[in-house]
């Protein structure tokens, strides 16, 4: 059964030639999953990763299988410098043609730790978390609207922070400073759409809930997926891939008239 999102996937097609979008942490889970969305409606794509270089060119080469043209950037968002080099890169890489010009940022890098009560919780692990989650955001929202904010001359364009539910269900006894972490990102999103709205440029976020990626491994719950899954009204944990079509979706021009939306991908949960 086709979707409403993947019909609108298939009638934004051909109405993003020419044009690219940044995913950040972009090589493996929810990132790769949003760089092939956004590819499958015609966007160029630049995938954004830290370390796996490997893992990163896979996307890419699976982006250029279907027709679009893709290149892999490492930097780290945490990092002012790195930032502001990745950017400089692509646009290095739009004035020689390997990529079209940009069009959208996914700010999906992020990091999640093991499970912790607050009394338990370091400053370095708060630092890590912001640095990642919160600050690696706004700093790449803040290129990105350098770029498309007509204010700037820029042709406008459209950013699709990454939330999640918990920013709403807390974290209690697990991920508190994750939540926190993703709370303010729900905030900067509501800010930062209402801020640049006569710009040109739209400002959504999604919210997964429970997605079977390996950040849960990462966080050392591997069978968390599995764990939560009766919690979740549809008795199922999601996919990437169906984060990454709510992210494609938004960043398309199917949702123009969207912005300062943050959207549960949840299961009802």
């Amino acid at each position: 059964m086709t979707t409403a999102v993947q019909k609108a996937a298939v009638a934004t097609t051909t109405d993003a030639g020419g044009r690219t979008v940044l995913v950040t942490g972009g090589s493996r889970g929810i990132g790769a999953a949003a760089a092939l969305c956004c590819a499958e409606v015609g966007f160029d794509v630049v995938v954004n990763y830290t370390r796996d270089a490997a893992a990163a060119q896979d996307v890419v080469d699976r982006i250029v299988a279907l027709g679009r043209h893709a290149i892999a950037l490492q930097a780290d968002v945490s990092i002012e410098a790195q930032v502001l080099a990745l950017f400089a890169q692509v646009d290095d890489a739009q004035r020689g043609g390997a990529i079209g010009s940009l069009h959208g940022l996914v700010n999906n890098a992020g990091v999640v730790d093991r499970a912790a009560r607050v009394e338990q919780i370091d400053a370095a692990r708060l630092q890590r978390m912001f640095a990642i989650n919160v600050f690696g955001s706004f700093l790449c929202a803040r290129e990105a609207v350098r770029r498309l904010s007509t204010r700037h001359g820029g042709p406008g364009g459209a950013i699709v922070n990454l939330s999640s539910a918990a920013a709403r269900l807390g974290g209690a006894g697990q991920y508190v400073d994750y939540a926190a972490a993703k709370g303010a990102i729900d905030t900067f999103t509501t800010g930062l759409a209402r801020e640049v709205a006569t710009e040109g440029i739209r400002v959504n976020a999604v919210r997964p809930g429970i997605i079977e990626t390996d950040i849960h491994a990462s966080g050392g719950q591997p069978d968390r997926v599995r764990q939560l899954a009766p919690q979740v009204p549809m008795q199922r944990a999601g996919s990437a891939d169906e984060v990454g079509r709510a992210i494609a979706w938004l960043i398309s021009d199917a949702a123009s008239y969207t912005t300062g939306a943050l959207l549960d991908v949840t299961g009802g949960r």
